[in-house]
């Protein structure tokens, strides 16, 4: 780590540097899905999710889910926990051109029953 460095994130996101992908399940659909997590904006992690996916049309902002995460390091267990959907952004020029990016927030340390 370069010296000098001075962290400008108003939010920590060590919780969210441990894990690699996160899956859901959307009930009314009767599927789970997983996606890779993303780190590229100053609102945090989220999940890219492409125009086309019928999931976009299930998720709204506000909404909390039992999500299973998958630690970077794979000789660690997954953990489940609560998280809400903090935004939905498409992405109109950036890497993920037309792709809407799904901002998580892991709601503190309460680790749920498997629900995926």
């Amino acid at each position: 780590m370069e010296q000098g460095f001075v962290e400008k994130r108003s939010e920590s996101r060590d919780k969210g540097n441990q894990f690699y992908s996160v899956e859901f399940l959307i009930e009314d659909m009767g599927l789970a899905y997983q996606f890779k997590i993303w780190d590229v904006s100053s609102r945090g992690m989220c999940v890219m999710v492409r125009p086309d996916s019928d999931i976009l049309s299930h998720l709204k902002v506000g909404d909390v889910l039992n999500m299973k995460y998958y630690k970077s390091d794979t000789s660690t267990h997954i953990e489940y926990l609560k998280t809400e959907i903090k935004h939905i952004t498409k992405d109109e020029t950036g890497r993920f051109k037309n792709h809407y990016l799904v901002g998580l927030s892991i709601l503190g340390e309460e680790t749920l029953s498997p629900a995926v």
